[in-house]
């Protein structure tokens, strides 16, 4: 039941940091987050409303807090890469998810506003990501719960997994019978 459960919340496996990230991974990295918008509007924008209360495991969210999710989450990751761009070493700001899934915008407001954001944004990520430097992608900011440094060419890798990883979670609970 146990490992069930982890395939529904990891559909993709988790995020494991590659032992070398070459251009080429990168490039695919950088293309897998420009496309993203484009692939989960394809998924959710033919839904009916009732199709987007659908949990993707027990107790999971649903379609529509995943998309508002993504909305959340990247605009957080955009903004930590900007401070790592621009500032030394900044610690981030960490976001309570789980609450943040429970308000009102994306509990129950239309998943419209969250794909129109969510395009915006990865058109300027996109840009932004194309631009920098083999010096800029070693900028790094510091996860203020591990104190870890986070290299924005790793903090690529992990949102092409969050990209790939919440798509998942869609096609998974559009599939599911419950």
């Amino acid at each position: 039941m146990q490992h069930e459960l982890e395939k529904l919340r990891y559909p993709i496996g988790r995020f494991a940091v590659p032992d070398h990230i070459d251009k080429q991974l990168l490039n695919d990295w950088i293309k897998t987050i420009a496309d993203f918008p484009a692939r989960l509007k394809s998924e959710v924008s033919d839904l009916p409303d009732i199709a987007l209360e659908k949990r993707y495991r027990p107790d999971g969210w649903t379609i529509r807090q995943v998309v508002h999710h993504c909305a959340d989450s990247h605009m957080n990751s955009f903004v930590r890469f900007k401070l790592a761009l621009t500032e030394d070493d900044p610690t981030i700001k960490l976001y309570e998810e789980n609450l943040w899934a429970e308000l009102p915008d994306a509990k129950h407001n239309p998943i419209e506003s969250s794909l129109k954001l969510l395009e915006g944004l990865h058109q300027r990520w996109d840009i932004l990501l194309k631009s920098l430097s083999d010096e800029q992608l070693e900028r790094a900011f510091i996860h203020p719960v591990t104190k870890r440094y986070i290299s924005l060419k790793v903090n690529i890798g992990l949102y092409a997994w969050h990209c790939n990883h919440h798509l998942m979670h869609i096609v998974n609970a559009k599939n599911r019978s419950v």
